[in-house]
């Protein structure tokens, strides 16, 4: 078939699901007032199952200009949605599909004849917990974007905008191809009845445009760590040494999520690829205004490799060794977001990969932590994490 003249039945593609991991972050305003409520951004991550055709009630259309298009669903299923931890709640937060009202779209041609690109719409309706609340929302969540395959993995250590930009934005540039973000923000949340529809007419929750909307990305690990984790953080605050004794629990998606990618999942030759997609550990600072979170940014990945590099899958991979992450990290205060001015190293002895009694230790220099004018507020000097629990499997179900 001329490359001009293609449709997406000649990509042969097998009639079934697409069981993604999603990446996740969302700008969440808490609270009656989208305008004045507390605003954070939570990162968050989770199992999907999207089905396509050419999976029986799935169609494929091509309309009269020429441009090829098929049908998906998100489905609704116990294991299926994204999680992750708020340090303003204080609490795990999961957003799962409601399976009450269809989630559906389409990937469709960007050029007329030609399969890739392709635009991937979805309209999506969900239900947002925590430990007290059950909430949901009128308007579907219109998700956009433009990606580069079928099934649209993303490279590993990909990020959503040019340059991987330091701090909360604005960020220059478009999104990149992948990641696709929610369109029609705000949207509010109701609390739910038992029949999955929003009550009354005052909201608990927005999620609100930022340069960190509401956005999801595909990726397709080998292998996916699940831990808890408690240790210190080493700070330094006007001058002062401050130790701070902080912990993690993976069981309310807290503690660390790790990402490993062995050679068929990356472009990058022999190896396995890791990435720490998710960090959330919680202690007191009196010097910091009170409870403060470290975790990892959603705009700069943190990216690292696990063994000697000459991998040729994760398999191969020869204990003991050592996992390397070149962390973006980011300190959460009551007052603020602290950012790191580099990156640090982190990195962990490993037996097996049932990683329980490993340390993850800051391995190298330490970091200015910034505030939003770009002015030092604190350093961060020193960490020490110990795994006390740890899950490790090939999906990462949102129900666990």
């Amino acid at each position: 078939m001329s490359p001009t003249n293609e449709t997406y039945e000649s990509l042969n593609l097998e009639p079934k699901p697409i069981r993604p991991h999603l990446l996740a972050a969302a700008t969440m305003v808490f609270g009656e007032d989208g305008e004045t409520g507390r605003r954070e951004t939570v990162t968050l991550s989770g199992l999907a199952q999207f089905n396509t055709w050419p999976l029986p009630g799935f169609e494929h259309h091509v309309d009269e200009q020429g441009r090829s298009s098929f049908d998906v669903e998100l489905i609704s299923a116990p294991e299926i949605g994204v999680k992750g931890y708020s340090h303003h709640l204080e609490d795990r937060v999961q957003i799962l599909t409601d399976p009450s009202r269809s989630s559906r779209g389409r990937f469709r041609q960007v050029t007329p004849g030609t399969n890739l690109p392709a635009q991937f719409g979805l309209d999506r309706f969900g239900i947002l917990e925590t430990s007290i609340l059950r909430l949901t929302h009128r308007d579907a969540l219109q998700t956009r974007g433009v990606v580069d395959g079928i099934p649209p993995f993303v490279a590993p250590l990909s990020a959503p905008y040019p340059d991987s930009p330091l701090g909360s934005g604005p960020f220059n540039g478009a999104v990149a191809n992948g990641f696709l973000p929610v369109t029609n923000l705000p949207v509010a949340w109701y609390p739910a009845d038992d029949e999955n529809q929003p009550v009354g007419d005052t909201p608990s929750l927005f999620l609100v445009p930022s340069p960190v909307p509401f956005m999801v990305v595909m990726t397709d690990p080998t292998m996916i760590m699940q831990v808890s984790l408690e240790g210190e953080l080493e700070l330094e605050v006007d001058g002062k040494s401050v130790t701070v004794t902080v912990s993690g629990d993976h069981r309310r998606a807290a503690g660390a999520e790790i990402l490993l990618f062995g050679p068929d999942k990356h472009s990058a030759g022999e190896g396995v690829q890791a990435r720490l997609a998710r960090l959330a550990v919680v202690g007191e600072c009196a010097e910091l205004g009170g409870k403060v979170m470290l975790r990892v940014s959603w705009t700069r990945p943190s990216e690292g490799t696990l063994g000697d590099g000459d991998e040729t899958s994760l398999s191969r991979v020869r204990y003991p060794t050592t996992l390397h992450v070149d962390a973006s990290v980011e300190l959460c205060t009551p007052d603020a977001t602290l950012y790191a001015d580099t990156t640090v190293h982190l990195a962990a002895k490993l037996n097996s990969l049932e990683a329980t009694g490993t340390e993850l230790l800051l391995d190298g220099a330490d970091a200015a932590l910034l505030d939003a004018e770009n002015e030092a507020a604190a350093r961060l000097t020193g960490l020490r994490l110990k795994v006390s629990e740890a899950h490790i499997g090939e999906t990462a179900p949102v129900s666990m």
